[in-house]
């Protein structure tokens, strides 16, 4: 037998579970929108730059932390948008939470690349290991 339904402020507890994660995507994405706008001018601004123009941006201390502020917001809105998306369209309940996981993982080894990266640059470190890249 299932438990009797519980209600808090007459609305069913379980209609209720999805309101932080709505809250954080619009917080996300609009924390997303001047970033965006931010991150469209880097490019306009960088287009064409040689490697030696780029590291110079990345050690100005405001566009490192910026650069690595819009990939660890874009990370988190990516992975609760994904999270969104399995949720409603994988069925069974195993594989939705593996895949959830999944998602999870690779927004946070990616969001931690890029930082490490990020902060390479920004310090004046090679941006790669010897042997990668050119």
């Amino acid at each position: 037998m299932s438990s009797p339904v519980k209600f808090k402020n007459h609305v069913k507890v379980s209609e209720r579970h999805g309101a932080s994660e709505w809250l954080s995507e619009r917080v996300l994405l609009l924390a997303l929108m001047p970033l965006g706008l931010w991150v469209l001018s880097t490019i306009h601004t960088l287009a064409g730059a040689d490697y030696s123009a780029v590291a110079a941006w990345f050690a100005n201390t405001l566009n490192a932390v910026l650069a690595g502020l819009t990939l660890v917001v874009f990370c988190g809105f990516a992975s609760l948008a994904w999270k969104v998306i399995l949720e409603d369209y994988v069925p069974q309940a195993g594989a939705r939470r593996a895949l959830v996981l999944l998602v999870n993982l690779i927004c946070l080894v990616l969001a931690a690349a890029g930082v490490f990266f990020i902060t390479r640059m920004a310090l004046g470190s090679a941006p790669l290991p010897a042997g990668f890249g050119a």
